[in-house]
């Protein structure tokens, strides 16, 4: 079995936000990954006197040990107990209610030796690679399916010029039109404090034979592909397979450096903190 992961923060004075980690159990069977994607949330308060990677690193830590020690429970029921546990550590001091309160996109993959199971939440990405050599993204698409006025905004803050006041007021605007979508009807859902989100996860099983790797990405190591358009999916998983999941992550940081102001490739960072987990099971 191989097993490679490698994450990096955008920022190197800010610390990372991404999660990322792989269990064996000790029989020797089976096994388990976790990839974790923080929201940053804006300066100002979120209701919790916790930090993002505070909350990745218990979310993970904890869905990741469910899921290998509770084989009996389904990944969206190992993420209900995770949310669930996470949030009676801090609910005392903390208010879980506020709309920004921590939060994370989420991809967890399982496998035996019969079947791997997966689950993704939020704008993350896991790449099955077949047999045949095909690769399948498993991707959770509403964040980016957002009802149409939403893009309009979007489209409208880049028409405006950098640094203006105008921009600045419509950047704010288009903001608060996705926050009004997050968790809710209609918009898109992440990882917070509400246990009933991981219903809402894309899930699936796959015959293990059928399979020959598992690539998780956060959506920093993605934008190779959804951003910068580098490269397909089957190329992505190709080069991570090649060269490693640093190697990926060094692709994506030469083209961020090429456009540090986001001018040929909007994006919402400059540079994000990337995370990439590749299994061989």
């Amino acid at each position: 079995m191989r097993i490679e992961l490698a994450t990096e923060p955008g920022d190197p004075q800010r610390p990372n936000e991404d999660y990322a980690s792989v269990a064996l159990p000790a029989s020797g069977e089976g096994g388990a990954l976790v990839l974790l994607d923080g929201v940053t949330p804006p300066e100002e308060d979120c209701g919790c006197v916790h930090s993002v990677p505070w909350f990745t690193a218990r979310l993970g830590g904890a869905m990741l040990e469910l899921s290998v020690s509770h084989r009996d429970m389904t990944l969206p029921e190992a993420l209900a107990a995770a949310v669930r546990r996470v949030g009676d550590a801090h609910r005392d001091t903390c208010d879980l209610s506020h709309p920004r309160t921590p939060q994370a996109t989420v991809v967890a993959a399982r496998w035996s030796g019969e079947v791997v199971e997966h689950l993704v939440l939020s704008d993350s990405v896991l790449l099955l690679e077949k047999a045949d050599g095909s690769v399948h993204p498993v991707q959770d698409t509403r964040l980016a399916d957002l009802p149409a006025p939403v893009p309009a905004l979007r489209a409208a803050v880049r028409a405006l010029p950098r640094g203006s006041a105008e921009r600045a007021a419509a950047a704010r605007e288009y903001v608060r039109a996705v926050e009004a979508l997050r968790n809710a009807e209609g918009g898109f859902f992440t990882a917070a404090a509400d246990p009933a989100v991981a219903a809402r996860a894309v899930t699936g099983t796959t015959p293990r034979a059928a399979l020959r790797s598992l690539t998780a990405l956060s959506d920093g190591a993605s934008r190779w592909v959804e951003v910068f358009g580098a490269g397909s999916w089957d190329r992505c998983a190709a080069l991570v397979a090649a060269g490693g999941p640093r190697a990926l992550i060094e692709r994506v940081r030469a083209l961020e450096a090429d456009d540090p102001e986001c001018a040929a490739f909007p994006r919402g960072k400059a540079r994000d903190d990337a995370a990439v987990v590749h299994v061989a099971p």
